[in-house]
């Protein structure tokens, strides 16, 4: 996995980049660099994304005190904690490689991270294979990927003060009004995709409020802006159109995940009409899951990224 795959490739050569992305690929390693041990050591959350026993692909996110994060060694990495059973990848994760009982998996689940720290805008994308730890998970790594800090939002947190209200989850097959209002109003989102031989991966999506657009309760699009020229996402989106999104609540701790399918949309008038888009990416609902008081974070407003593109909205 170290170099690119097919769908990669062949979005690379689409879109005029090949030459840029043949550069890039000095940043996909399957090691995790010194610097970036500290880093992940210093996270209180990671953004994952992976397919459940259904075969849908959701993004979620894992919470936890600095620390819960360490890597004992080179290709892998271990997370101290598990998704609450609210989780949309609960099921699949809590017995991940252990292979006892209907439903659990018994071979590793491929799963994509991005561990990303809003506060200083650094990121950083780990591809791999992943069995239940004890309380966590232990990943063998296959990519790791240095990502640039283009589009996210500067935010900084606190852990929340008091009792967390509990955590429940509601499951639709659509967005309902309130739903749609909050993705009209964000300015982040995370999206999990994953090849044709089921390698996952998590990516970040940023922009000014108005970036999501909702067409309708079941379609949503938004922008492709200019980023490394790697085209992971819509390179694997190019083989199997399956995708996860997790938008977070980041003042309530809320969280909304969304899975279905994506395509890519190419129409130079159509990419025209949004500004700064290079291309624009289409995605159908299939179910919706909202979790209250899922994550025990609160996130300070934003400060946007200067190189987010003004929006129509």
């Amino acid at each position: 996995m170290g170099g690119y795959h097919r769908g990669e490739t062949a979005v690379q050569e689409r879109a005029g980049f090949a030459r840029q992305a043949g550069q890039a690929r000095g940043a996909i390693g399957n090691t995790v660099p010194d610097v970036a041990v500290a880093f992940l050591a210093d996270q209180p959350h990671v953004v994952m994304g992976g397919a459940d026993e259904r075969g849908r692909i959701w993004a979620t996110q894992l919470t936890g005190e600095p620390g819960f994060l360490t890597v004992p060694g080179p290709h892998t990495l271990r997370i101290g904690a598990l998704p609450p059973p609210e989780d949309p990848l609960a099921a699949v994760l809590a017995g991940a490689g252990l292979g006892s009982g209907p439903g659990v998996a018994s071979e590793p689940v491929r799963i994509g991270l991005i561990g990303i720290e809003p506060a200083t805008r650094r990121r950083m994308r780990m591809n791999g294979r992943a069995v239940r730890d004890g309380d966590g998970l232990r990943v063998e790594l296959d990519q790791v990927i240095s990502n640039c800090p283009k589009y996210i939002q500067k935010r900084g947190h606190q852990p929340l003060v008091g009792a967390p209200a509990p955590r429940t989850a509601v499951d639709s097959a659509e967005l309902g009004p309130g739903q749609q209002r909050t993705l009209r109003a964000a300015d982040t989102f995370f999206v999990a995709t994953a090849s044709d031989r089921g390698d996952a991966d998590a990516s970040h999506r940023g922009g000014n409020p108005g970036f999501v657009q909702v067409l309708s309760p079941r379609l949503l699009r938004w922008p492709d802006y200019a980023g490394n020229a790697m085209f992971l996402t819509l390179g694997n989106l190019e083989l199997n159109p399956a995708a996860g999104l997790f938008f977070p609540g980041w003042a309530t701790g809320a969280s909304l995940h969304l899975t279905g399918s994506a395509r890519t949309v190419w129409d130079e008038e159509e990419v025209a009409r949004t500004p700064g888009a290079q291309r624009l990416v289409e995605f159908e609902i299939t179910a919706v899951r909202e979790v209250a008081a899922a994550s025990p974070l609160r996130w300070s407003a934003p400060a946007y990224s200067r190189f987010n593109p003004r929006t129509s909205g």
